[in-house]
């Protein structure tokens, strides 16, 4: 029986777990192409911050190389000329723009969104860039070894992240914000305070409340001017203020479209034969631009193109890590708060620490973390599942280290139940990491990311990973990303050896 086609438009984070998911569910089902603008594999967005500052190559967050495409038997079509430019519905085609073209029974557009940059005069001088993908970190890499100064438009999460990394590259770096605290979607007034103070601390400078009037330079730029006429030098120019979703290829081909492509609970549109997920999608008058909501829709989506229709997105609660080294930001929900919620504040300016809780009927409903987020994913969960706090309110500030005996310093992890979610970016619960560190003989964070992928991208769960598998390695567990060799006599390491007689790959020596 000849296979559906499936055609994937979009080869980022969102459409690729849909089809690793659909490869779980039906592996067999489907003749699968996917293209992709960028000529790389699958890698993690979210992670590109980390590879600006040195933290991380370009190769550490490549979650599919183009080898695993072949290994799925899955034809990838990337690169120059290979946008999809036009979708005929009629024929159920999708053309590139060097007319390749590729029939389909069913459509996944995983187009994701596009920078928005500022309409200023001098914006298309030499210099002036989003901060979006590999591209762009290539060209912020290479300025760093040349130029001096660089300014950064957007005091929000990316901007802030590019600001740091272009630090850490060695640049003087200015960040222009329009309002008079930074990160205002995932911060309140106090925990902005504290981040600003500890950036400034680290060197970096600030324009608050200020509106850039426009760019200036010969062929690049050289100065950004602000509406009160200060002028600033900048070698470099990161726009970081917004996305936008990437519906104009579904609004060409009469796919009904309002602020993202519209779609109902199975994650279809109004085309019976079209899917969208990720950030150009629109559920229930909401376009989500972060990792964990688009990861719940392609689940979702993959069961529905697996003819396994059981599933439905409901919309995601979200939360929020700053992938700055050194500074522990966490946020989730609704920390503003209304007239019928409450808050519980605990603040230490001195040591750095700023914690607040809002309640609704003795629900957590948001939560605000400075300085100590371990109990972030505690917070998250008691938020996501509604859970009634009344008994525990005393407590909550404390952490759930201090509610019962836990034993592990943070977070009771071994009380939680096995279909608690422990990384919310992937969907992997507590029983899926334990699982995989009894079955697969891991021993380090790298192992538990390479083989649960928990861990891999916002860095929020790292801290709870660790405690499982201390909790379940006990002395075996190694907290160091390298392992050391099992005896003198190999570079082989204990977890490594033991990986391989639990795959039967080699033999332990009998006992005498």
């Amino acid at each position: 029986m000849a296979r559906e086609k499936l055609v994937v438009i979009g080869n980022g984070m969102a459409g690729m777990r849909c089809v690793e998911e659909l490869l779980e569910r039906a592996p067999d089902q489907y003749d699968i192409t996917v293209f992709g603008d960028e000529p790389y594999g699958n890698y993690n967005r979210i992670l590109l911050s980390p590879v600006l500052a040195g933290e991380k190559t370009i190769d550490d967050i490549m979650l599919n190389d183009e080898a695993w495409y072949g290994d799925n038997d899955i034809t990838l079509i990337h690169g120059e000329g290979k946008r999809i430019e036009e979708i005929r519905r009629s024929r159920k085609v999708v053309i590139a723009q060097d007319g390749t073209e590729q029939a389909y029974d069913r459509l996944l557009i995983a187009t994701g969104s596009k920078p928005f940059m500022l309409p200023l005069p001098g914006a298309e001088l030499e210099g002036v860039i989003a901060f979006r993908d590999i591209k762009d970190v290539d060209t912020m890499l290479a300025a760093a070894k040349h130029y001096n100064s660089a300014v950064v438009i957007g005091g929000g999460l990316l901007g802030l992240e590019a600001a740091n990394g272009l630090m850490k590259n060695g640049m003087s770096v200015t960040v222009i914000h329009l309002l008079d605290s930074l990160m205002e979607m995932q911060l309140d007034d106090a925990a902005a305070s504290m981040l600003k103070a500890s950036l400034i601390e680290r060197g970096l400078k600030f324009e608050m409340q200020a509106s850039t009037k426009e760019l200036v330079g010969t062929s690049r730029v050289e100065k950004v001017v602000l509406d009160n006429g200060r002028e600033i030098d900048a070698d470099l120019v990161v726009m970081a203020v917004g996305i936008r979703p990437n519906i104009e290829l579904a609004q060409k081909a009469g796919i009904h479209c309002e602020r993202g492509i519209v779609v109902d609970d199975t994650m279809l549109t109004f085309d019976p034969a079209v899917h969208a997920i990720g950030e150009c999608a629109q559920h229930r008058g909401i376009a989500y631009g972060l990792v964990a909501p688009l990861f719940e829709q392609a689940k979702v989506c993959a069961n529905h193109l697996a003819h396994k229709a059981f599933a439905s997105y409901k919309g995601s609660t979200i939360s929020t890590k700053l992938k700055v080294t050194g500074i522990d930001l966490f946020s989730a929900g609704d920390f503003k708060g209304g007239d019928e919620c409450e808050e519980i504040v605990l603040e230490d300016k001195k040591a750095g620490i700023y914690k607040k809780i809002v309640l609704e009927n003795d629900k957590v409903k948001g939560a605000v973390l400075y300085g100590d987020t371990i109990d972030g994913a505690w917070y998250f969960q008691l938020m996501r599942e509604k859970s009634d706090i009344s008994e525990i309110r005393r407590e909550l500030m404390f952490g759930q280290s201090n509610i019962g005996d836990s034993g592990t310093g943070g977070m009771d992890v071994m009380s939680m139940s096995d279909d608690t979610e422990v990384c919310g970016c992937h969907g992997v619960t507590k029983g899926d990491i334990t699982y995989a560190i009894s079955s697969k003989g891991l021993f380090t964070l790298d192992d538990v990311r390479s083989h649960t992928k928990a861990s891999s991208s916002c860095g929020t769960c790292t801290g709870l990973v660790e405690q499982l598998l201390m909790a379940t390695l006990g002395s075996d567990y190694s907290a160091s990303p390298s392992e050391k060799s099992m005896c003198k006599c190999t570079d082989h390491s204990h977890g490594r050896v033991r990986r391989a007689i639990i795959d039967n790959q080699i033999k332990p020596f009998p006992r005498s």
